[in-house]
């Protein structure tokens, strides 16, 4: 089977990670990279050894699939141009700025009969993916993502530009729809929102509050879901996860497992035993891409869908309306 050729649009930070990512997917090849910045789109075709196009539809005449690693105000312009060209996009997280954009690209997707994945890396986190095997069924969920100021992210709110992660990750695992969501944030150094806190509660009775900024001194970005029988912490940063649960029988610890107590109950005793699950040593951005790849080759579902990203923004915006409620005078 003929390699994937790929194309990148947008080379600022991320865009330029993707393009030099690209080189060492299996199945694809890197034809070239487009920015309206002639001179960064350039430089970045060198360090690729790929070719700088001169216009977006130049480089869409070239390709199968592209990545979108634009400001989100233009993702829908661009990714609908591409799939009206009939070719696969990947879309940089959030998917777009509104809802209706979002179903937009994802209706036509579905007549183009293209695919969208949408870039919440954070699905392909090692400390996420270590927990595959195990039954994430979380009925309270806390999580704190901390970023120290950068100017560049300042152009959106904290919910699309920081808490989104968390929002796609706790939508997933919790798998139930979203019943009530309450929030509040603050403007401190930009003019958009820098902290934000949401306290999200789910149709079956899970709820999880959820912290985002980016004025913190210290990074974090660390998630604690708890449900019957378990306690799960995940580190985003260390990508590395442990898990304390209850077994049944008191010889439960094996290989890799730590039996810490035990607990009588009604029908006899659960052994408390605490594991740290194995980790895959992948990079997570090249691992997404690979994944993209493979849907597009296989002709499946992507990893994260369109769908799956609208209904993250679908969130996020709701924890924005509820931030601007909470500023309207009594």
């Amino acid at each position: 089977m003929a390699a994937l050729k790929v194309g990148v649009i947008g080379t600022g930070h991320l865009g330029s990670l993707h393009a030099k990512l690209w080189k060492d997917v299996p199945s694809a090849v890197l034809a070239g990279v487009f920015d309206v910045n002639e001179r960064r789109c350039a430089e970045i075709a060198r360090a690729t050894k790929s070719r700088a196009f001169a216009s977006l539809g130049a480089l869409l005449a070239a390709v199968d699939a592209v990545s979108v690693v634009t400001p989100t105000s233009t993702h829908a312009a661009i990714a609908g141009e591409a799939i009206a060209a009939g070719k696969h996009v990947f879309i940089e997280k959030p998917i777009t700025r509104t809802e209706e954009e979002a179903g937009a690209l994802i209706r036509a997707a579905k007549e183009k009969k293209v695919k969208i994945q949408v870039g919440h890396i954070e699905r392909f986190n090692p400390a996420i993916l270590a927990l595959e095997s195990y039954r994430i069924r979380p009925m309270f969920v806390e999580s704190h993502r901390l970023a120290q100021f950068n100017p560049r992210s300042t152009d959106v709110d904290v919910v699309l530009d920081l808490m989104i992660h968390d929002i796609d990750i706790i939508v997933s695992l919790v798998g139930s729809p979203v019943e009530k969501v309450d929030a509040n944030g603050v403007a401190v150094v930009s003019e958009n929102l820098d902290i934000a806190n949401a306290r999200i509660q789910f149709a079956n009775g899970c709820v999880a509050n959820v912290t985002a900024s980016r004025i913190s001194r210290k990074k974090m970005r660390k998630m604690r879901l708890f449900q019957r029988d378990a306690y799960i912490s995940v580190d985003f940063l260390a990508g590395e996860s442990e898990v304390f649960r209850m077994v049944d029988g008191p010889d439960a610890a094996s290989g890799g497992t730590k039996k810490l107590g035990e607990i009588r109950t009604g029908s006899g005793k659960k052994t408390i035993v605490y594991q740290k699950p194995k980790i895959k040593k992948i990079n997570p951005l090249g691992y997404e891409l690979a994944q993209f790849v493979n849907a597009i080759l296989l002709d499946k579902d992507p990893p994260v869908t369109g769908e799956d990203g609208l209904l993250a923004l679908n969130v996020a915006h709701r924890i924005l309306a509820s931030i601007r409620e909470q500023k309207l005078p009594a």
